[in-house]
């Protein structure tokens, strides 16, 4: 076999091997031939795009609902410019063919794997010689939106209310006020759950702390909608005529994929659900939004200065 080898790579900016909005992916392309081999072409594409697809029942009939959206598709040659028919001779032995390209600035939405659909980002290699099929070889990398919110949104508090009467073999009644000092968490950071929880009712309750996360898939002017638990936590018990004062802190996990609301077939969203554990009743809850916000390296000290990221407070980011 005339090519021994043929592989793509590329450099890792960070320790977790992410890229964001304008960030320069550089790599190389590595070829290993047995004997002297002339190639006519040899490129390198970097392309995101997204795809959703899943199939409903309609009585007897199966319909699928499909759709797609292309980001940005960018090829060039890594062979020698100053090549006069453009091809290049290679002698036996491992060849390296460095490549460089600047991400886009905006319209990215953040890599995704979904329960219909996904986000992907790619890097593909294509080698070509006369009279031969063509030699390919692709790479995922990993896409990290930067956040695009108005402070004025993640900043915004959160409030809501419930109560309930209960009266299945029981009496009284039973409520709580739920608060959140802002919507948008950066991951990993604490979301606190301040609030009320009034128990007149003469049943024991139990109040449920859940995060999770709403997948929504879009094509052909349909829907299909995915929730999954991120996070779930209990509380202490509340006796009969009881009442308790909340400060409860849920550690926002690291690894979950932040909020995308920048892509027209596929959304990711995440909510807190606060839920009272009354048995023989149904349940009152409150829902309330979270915007996810990414790791990041560093933040503006603009962002910083208006409380968004309190544990980077004390950092110099000049």
């Amino acid at each position: 076999m005339t090519i021994k080898s043929f592989a793509i790579e590329y450099d890792a900016l960070n320790d977790r091997g992410t890229f964001s909005n304008g960030d320069t992916l550089t790599g190389r392309v590595i070829v290993e031939v047995s004997k002297k081999t002339k190639i006519k072409s040899l490129t390198v594409k970097a392309k995101g795009k997204a795809n959703v697809s899943w199939t409903e029942t309609h009585g007897e009939e199966n319909v699928t609902y499909w759709d797609k959206e292309k980001y940005f598709s960018q090829t060039q040659s890594v062979l020698p410019e100053d090549i006069s028919d453009g091809s290049v001779t290679l002698v036996a032995g491992p060849h390296v063919f460095p490549f460089a390209f600047q991400l886009p600035y905006q319209g990215l939405p953040s890599s995704f794997k979904g329960a219909n659909g996904k986000i992907h980002y790619r890097l593909l290699a294509k080698l070509s010689r006369s009279l031969h099929a063509a030699s390919k070889s692709e790479i995922k990398f990993t896409f990290v939106s930067q956040s695009d919110y108005d402070q004025t949104t993640l900043m915004a508090p959160q409030h809501g209310s419930k109560d309930k009467n209960v009266i299945f073999f029981a009496s009284g009644n039973i409520s709580m006020n739920i608060f959140l000092p802002k919507t948008g968490y950066q991951q990993g950071e604490g979301l606190v759950v301040n609030g009320e929880i009034i128990n007149s009712s003469t049943r024991k309750i139990v109040p449920k702390y859940i995060i999770y996360q709403k997948q929504s898939f879009f094509a052909g002017g349909n829907r299909a909608v995915y929730t999954t638990e991120i996070l779930k936590e209990k509380g202490d018990s509340l006796a009969s005529s009881t009442r308790e004062n909340l400060s409860k802190v849920l550690t926002i996990p690291s690894g979950i994929t932040p909020t995308i609301q920048n892509c027209r077939i596929l959304n990711v969203e995440y909510r807190l659900k606060v839920i009272l554990d009354v048995s023989f009743t149904k349940n009152p809850m409150i829902k309330l939004p979270l915007i996810i916000l990414p790791l990041i390296d560093r933040v503006s000290a603009k962002a910083v200065e208006a409380g968004l990221y309190p544990d980077l407070a004390k950092l110099n980011l000049n």
